[in-house]
């Protein structure tokens, strides 16, 4: 899914009370969007160009605004929890807009709530925890919008310490990271990286085990 349906996503569910219907792989197709775009700035001879910087920026933007939307969902997913313990009546609508992940979380929640209360109100007596629930689906989809690597292989990076001489803008490193760079700080940074840092005397290659 594209920068600017995920916005019109994350504003629909910021102007809405309730839940609005997502589409079942917003997630998923979220992540191959990610990943066609990593795929570009590995193949960036140079991390530090414009075009590198508008597609790291195009990244960052992306997975804040994945962020964005599974934070509202699930601060209206806590809320429903709480008001279900509370009436003792689920909102069957509500939970129908769920995605499964989603609704995994919310069930987890009642349970959590359940638990706490009758082990602190009610005494020592604690419930067990449901093997399965008639409401939840048997499927999952990736929710977190953490690093996105090529064809899911997450590849093996080498590292190095270094001093930074002067600070620059944030970028994204070969392995899919972010990083800030202030001067005077002692940092940790892919290999690749820190050469080409070396040679615009942005950084200083040190040895920690002096």
């Amino acid at each position: 899914m594209e920068l600017e349906e995920l916005r019109g996503l994350v504003l629909s569910e910021r102007e809405s009370g309730r839940l609005v219907p997502l589409p079942p792989e917003v997630y998923e197709n979220t992540h191959k969007v990610l990943s066609s775009l990593t795929r570009q700035v590995y193949a960036t001879e140079d991390p530090f160009s414009d075009d590198a910087r508008c597609l790291i920026e195009h990244v960052s933007s992306i997975r804040a605004t994945l962020e964005d939307l599974f934070r509202i969902r699930s601060e209206k997913i806590l809320l429903l929890a709480e008001t279900q313990i509370e009436a003792d009546v689920p909102d069957r609508e509500e939970i129908r807009k769920m995605l499964p992940p989603e609704q995994e979380m919310y069930e987890d929640i009642l349970l959590s709530i359940r638990r706490a209360r009758s082990t602190l109100v009610g005494g020592s007596e604690t419930l067990p925890h449901p093997a399965h629930t008639p409401d939840r689906e048997d499927t999952a989809t990736s929710v977190g919008p953490g690093p996105c690597y090529p064809d899911n292989r997450q590849p093996q990076f080498r590292y190095r310490a270094v001093r930074v001489l002067a600070g620059m803008d944030p970028f994204m490193g070969i392995d899919g990271r972010i990083y800030h760079l202030h001067e005077d700080d002692i940092v940790t940074i892919p290999e690749r990286n820190a050469d080409v840092l070396v040679e615009r005397n942005i950084v200083l290659n040190i040895n920690l085990n002096k």
